[in-house]
């Protein structure tokens, strides 16, 4: 059996039925690398990591009860030497293959998240793309059965402010959040990053944050800083009835970020479908 099928096959025989299906398509121009951490205990039995070249969809199946759950994209990668710095943007302590336990993206970074319902007391999904660690690739997430769409689709880092510029090869790469950036150079008691006397919605207004405006205009479904559900258009539900799938699209309806010179001497190029 070859490695796609064999791969296609336990993930056939990993979940039973009922388990919720998630497909990744890389709509950019370039190659990036996906990236999945949950902060749950059950976990998918799925690669934290692959690589996903232009045009690339992997499809796979995690648990109903899939709880703190987050994909981002990774760019410009080499994992001949695996370590935090071994993509321009997104990396993870593990390398390809981000760790169980710390593996989350290094910001800036676009994220998806999910907890999904719980079908015994009736709560419903919950989802969001997130800014709150700034950006690096335009991102959709597109629930079934009716469910809102929620995304970032415009390409922030062409007119990225220049206190939150990250620079890379070709110019700038990512765009830090203020919290990110540090810009008010106290992370314990910051407006920006909502802490210390700022960690109530009360005391941390989207007003307090800097930059809340330039993240939220072009991307007014996603989640723009910590406590941005007073927005009402940050964290999204679906009904646990419904028993959405998701897709999540990198660079969607076309767009783009700035082509990027991909390299991965340790490639996970799995297109499945369970």
């Amino acid at each position: 059996m070859s490695q796609k099928l064999f791969a296609a096959a336990f993930l056939i025989s990993s979940y039973p039925v009922w388990a919720r299906q998630i497909t990744v398509t890389n709509s950019c121009q370039y190659t990036i690398w996906p990236a999945m951490f949950t902060g749950g205990t059950e976990k998918p039995s799925v690669p934290t990591g692959w690589e996903a070249p232009a045009g690339n969809t992997t499809t796979f199946a995690v648990p109903d009860n899939w709880v703190s759950g987050r994909i981002w994209g990774r760019t410009d990668c080499d994992f001949s030497k695996p370590n935090v710095s071994s993509c321009a943007t997104g990396a993870c302590n593990g390398g390809l293959l981000c760790a169980a336990v710390g593996g989350t993206g290094i910001p800036p970074v676009t994220v998806a998240e999910w907890t999904l319902g719980n079908a015994t007391d009736g709560s419903p999904d919950n989802y969001d793309v997130s800014l709150v660690d700034g950006f690096n690739i335009p991102m959709s997430v597109v629930p079934t059965g009716g469910c809102t769409v929620a995304s970032c689709t415009a390409n922030l880092n062409t007119n990225c402010p220049a206190p939150l510029q990250l620079q890379g090869s070709g110019g700038v790469v990512g765009c830090k959040s203020a919290c990110a950036a540090g810009l008010d150079n106290d992370s314990a008691g910051s407006p920006n990053c909502c802490t210390g006397s700022h960690d109530v919605p009360s005391t941390c207004p989207p007003s307090g944050v800097q930059y809340y405006s330039y993240f939220k205009d072009p991307c007014p479904d996603s989640y723009a800083y910590a406590y941005d559900e007073s927005s009402k258009t940050a964290l999204w539900t679906c009904p646990t009835n419904v028993t959405a799938d998701y897709t999540v699209t990198f660079c969607p309806s076309n767009s783009t970020s700035s082509p990027l010179n991909s390299t991965s001497s340790s490639p996970l190029n799995s297109t499945s479908t369970p």
